[in-house]
């Protein structure tokens, strides 16, 4: 999701430079996010996974590959419970056969683009990249562990890695299983947002065109072996978010009519309260988040009213707890 966002601005920015899009295109995906770029020269579609190792190397050596932004991963935190052999495999498995041949092709530059959660839940502690990976889901503690895989990397070869931790990010392309773009299709379908727990966990979020601009920033001025939190300090928690959709899309400042359309379900094994984090790093190589909360809803509102069938499975994603069997069983 966030990835069709840099692959768009990379091939309409920069037409000598030719972008190769990797992708098995499992449930979550939608080549759709990719339309306004797919008749591009400079534009390459090519369906694979990561966790081919034969394939992926025959990719380096037939491709001319100088950078490598590594967004693929299982990323449903819910979804992690249940299959968190699956996430080991895909997020830690898969990135280690990436950035192994990644190195054996000597290429200048690797971003892993990791996430905040494997800091583990904060409450009053700001976290900077030094601070102890604590994760707390199955989700995160892949995205950690493969954090360790391509750090090594570095600290064994001096392979140019650079490790990217971001905030929650949102917008258009986003599939319907996470919170923003579910609660928004749900009331736009007339039902509720259904809110785990107490809904009084906060997230930080980033608007999909602030987070383009900072994995640019990144490729430009990102030092080899270096980590960065790509982080805002705007929070919200779920329960308030429920309230400023409801607000926009149903119309109502009304407190009771507010609770009309929220429906609190349990909640998941465990629910981190918040993920606050230090993003001066980022700010001293010259990004700072630019896209106002209120202006970035309105346009991801608007994208979900003409876009929520871009998935096949898109109404499945609205349940309160995943329904999906998206993995294949792994063989012995």
């Amino acid at each position: 999701y966030s990835a069709s966002h840099v692959v768009v601005s990379l091939v309409k920015n920069y037409p000598n430079y030719l972008i190769i899009n990797l992708d098995k295109l499992d449930y979550c995906a939608s080549l759709k996010n990719l339309e306004t770029v797919s008749e591009k020269e400079n534009y390459k579609f090519i369906q694979g996974d990561i966790c081919e190792p034969d394939f992926i190397k025959q990719l380096f050596e037939t491709e001319k590959i100088d950078i490598v932004l590594h967004f693929a991963a299982q990323t449903h935190v819910d979804l992690s419970f249940w299959h968190a052999l699956e996430f080991t495999y895909v997020n830690v498995y898969g990135t280690n056969v990436l950035v192994a041949a990644a190195h054996e092709a000597n290429v200048e530059k690797f971003v892993y683009v990791s996430t905040d959660e494997v800091y583990g839940g904060g409450t009053d502690e700001e976290f900077d990249e030094s601070s102890p990976k604590r994760p707390t889901n199955p989700y995160a503690s892949s995205k950690a562990a493969a954090e360790c895989f391509v750090q090594s990397y570095w600290e064994r070869y001096q392979f140019p890695v650079v490790i990217t931790r971001s905030s929650n990010v949102y917008g258009p392309h986003q599939y319907p299983e996470k919170v923003i773009p579910k609660f928004i299709s749900l009331l736009q379908q007339n039902r509720k947002c259904c809110i785990h727990g107490s809904g009084l966990q906060r997230r930080n979020f980033l608007y999909a065109t602030d987070v383009v601009e900072a994995f640019l920033t990144v490729l430009k001025e990102g030092k080899p072996g270096e980590i960065y939190n790509i982080g805002t300090n705007f929070e919200m928690s779920i329960a308030q978010l429920a309230k400023e959709l409801i607000h926009l899309i149903k119309k109502t400042s009304s407190e009771s009519e507010m609770e009309h359309w929220m429906d609190y379900v349990k909640d998941r094994p465990t629910n981190d309260l918040r993920y606050p984090m230090n993003s001066e790093k980022m700010h001293n190589l010259g990004w700072r988040p630019k896209v106002p909360w209120k202006e970035g809803i309105k346009k991801t509102i608007e994208w979900y009213k003409e876009n929520f069938h871009n998935w096949k499975n898109s109404d499945k994603a609205l349940e309160p707890f995943p329904v999906t069997e998206p993995f294949a069983q792994l063989s012995a």
